[in-house]
Order: structure tokens, then sequence, then C-alpha cells
């Protein structure tokens, strides 16, 4: 029987069972009013779906919130196919499949021969846990204009991948630049 989270262990980041599906807290706010028992609100977001909610939890009372048999696997990505995603588990080697939903928007990212954190819920795959940074190769973008620089406007950038970044004037097509995963933002070019 996996064990009760109090809620004081509700913090952003956790991860956690509630109603027999896997949740992760995106926002934690504890409150003591003076009046009445304290509480906390959490932001919790479905690992399997991505559907965000907010749900209340009582100090003091059973949260009715457990510890999830996730496992978190190292793996490399390898090739999509027409049903998803192709990774290769990097302590046995074995192939493992994880379709396009599951894997969403962070496809964008995905290169060959990336390593990642594939997410396990009770042993099937639901989330991939990108590193924070990625190097791309731009595929196409509009020239520069002679004159541009860093403090002028952006411009759309199609990476390799297909992913859509916005970058500065002076970024040209075929250069590698890092890009944030979290936000999607364009750092700087990447060292080579």
């Amino acid at each position: 029987m996996a064990r009760e989270l109090q809620t004081t262990e509700l913090k952003k980041g956790v991860r956690l069972e509630l109603e027999n599906k896997p949740y992760q807290i995106m926002k934690a706010d504890f409150t003591n009013p003076g009046k009445g028992s304290a509480f906390t609100i959490c932001k919790l977001k479905n690992l399997e779906t991505g559907a965000v909610f907010d749900r209340t939890f009582k100090s003091g009372v059973a949260t009715g919130v457990f510890e999830p048999d996730l496992e978190l696997l190292i793996v490399e990505y390898m090739y999509s196919d027409p049903d998803g995603f192709n990774f290769m588990d990097q302590t046995t080697y074995e192939t493992i499949h994880v379709t396009t939903e599951q894997v969403g928007e962070a496809a964008g990212y995905l290169q060959e021969g990336i390593k990642l954190d594939l997410l396990f819920y009770k042993g099937n795959p639901i989330a991939i846990d990108l590193p924070n940074f990625v190097v791309l190769k731009i595929a196409e973008t509009d020239p520069g204009l002679k004159g541009d620089t860093a403090q002028g406007g952006t411009k759309v950038a199609i990476m390799e991948t297909g992913l859509q970044v916005k970058v500065p004037l002076f970024i040209k097509e075929g250069e590698i630049i890092k890009i944030d995963t979290r936000t999607g933002d364009y750092i700087e070019r990447a060292k080579e």
C-alpha cells in the first residue's frame, strides 16, 4: 500500500496519486486564515492527459493523496513512426514505444540520439521529461538584413524537427541554436 502524503509535503514539483491518477503539483499555496483551519491550494496537472485543475487540502485532515507508483528511465530517442515515437532504454537496450499523444508538444524538441527521462506509471509510459535546453539546426528562416542587431526585432525560424521558434533578425538559415524547452525561447547561438 502506498504511503499517504501529509499537507506539509504538498509542494511545487511533487508527484502524487489522487483517485488512482498520477498528478504533478504545478503550484502550491499554503494559507493560514487565523480563524478556521489552515489549508493548501494546489494547482495539479494530470500526467496522463495534461489537464490542470485546482484542489484544496485542509491541514491536519487525511489528504487522500498517495505516493504514486512512478518509475523514471533514462532513454535515447531513436525514431518516429506513424503510431508515435521509439526510444531505447539505456540499461536494457530494449525499444520502448510512446504514442504521439503522450509525447505531445515535446515532439518538436526530439532529435535522433537525444537522451531524456521517460516517466512510467504502473509500468506504462505516460510522459517524457526533456532536458532544460536542446541544440537544434535552423532548417528555414527569412534572410537577415544588413544592419540587423541583437536589439532589433524577431522572426520565425523553423527547426530541423519542425519546431517554430522566434529568433533575432541576425540569425541565418543553417545556424545551430540553443533553445529553452520549458519556454520554447531562443537562448543563444550554439558553440560548435
